[in-house]
């Protein structure tokens, strides 16, 4: 009787013994880099840039300052990474309001998409603050990647104009940039009431909506 053959122990493919530690370790690094980021952020609020440490941001993330300074190399690297997620979370909210408003009037659909926005940065007052204050003297290469940011942002509010305009609700012949940019402008520079002021969400929107009425008056149709 013929016996079957042995069959040989299982060998895995190459490498891919070594591709389970490695997606532990990638996954234990991102972990460790969103704990020191959510700390961050507490911080950046609570007390502004210069006042918030690296050794502070390290003892509430519950671990050293050699594992921040691993995950970043400074605090302005931290301070721009924590930045840069608010902001992409920022545009997902507005973006939302937008296609959640597609048929309403064109200053409602711009307060939708700033309300979206207040909403989302209100309960960080201090942190925008800062963000405001170290975008003039932050480097230039972080600069570049801020103004990238807001143009995203200015992307949004600048596809509610030229929708208005295809519909008739507004002139064709307009700057879209310009309209955009000073909208913008006047959601940032609101904030200085909240932070000075102690205005609320429904103030600083009262406010835009009366900045959005007299913006769009140079807009209507003859």
């Amino acid at each position: 009787m013929q016996q079957s053959p042995v069959r040989p122990p299982f060998e895995p493919a190459a490498g891919l013994e070594s591709q389970a530690p490695t997606s532990q370790r990638l996954a234990s690094k991102l972990r460790t880099r969103q704990k020191v980021m959510e700390a961050a952020r507490a911080l950046f609020s609570e007390h502004g840039y210069e006042e918030a440490t690296i050794r502070d941001i390290a003892r509430k993330a519950g671990m050293s300052t050699g594992a921040v300074f691993a995950n970043f190399q400074d605090k302005a690297d931290l301070f721009e990474a924590v930045v840069a997620e608010d902001f992409e979370r920022v545009a997902e909210v507005m973006r939302a309001a937008a296609e959640a408003s597609a048929e309403r009037p064109v200053a409602d659909r711009l307060l939708d998409v700033f309300s979206a926005a207040y909403a989302n940065g209100f309960t960080d007052v201090p942190l925008v603050q800062a963000g405001v204050a170290q975008s003039w003297v932050r480097p230039v290469h972080a600069e570049t990647r801020g103004r990238g940011r807001v143009k995203v942002l200015l992307g949004i509010v600048s596809d509610v104009l030229r929708d208005a305009a295809r519909k008739d609700e507004i002139r064709q012949d307009f700057d879209v940039r310009l309209i955009s940019e000073m909208l913008w402008d006047a959601y940032v520079g609101n904030y200085r009431r909240a932070a000075f002021d102690g205005w609320t969400h429904e103030k600083l929107l009262a406010r835009l909506a009366d900045q959005v009425a007299v913006l769009l008056a140079g807009l209507k149709k003859s």
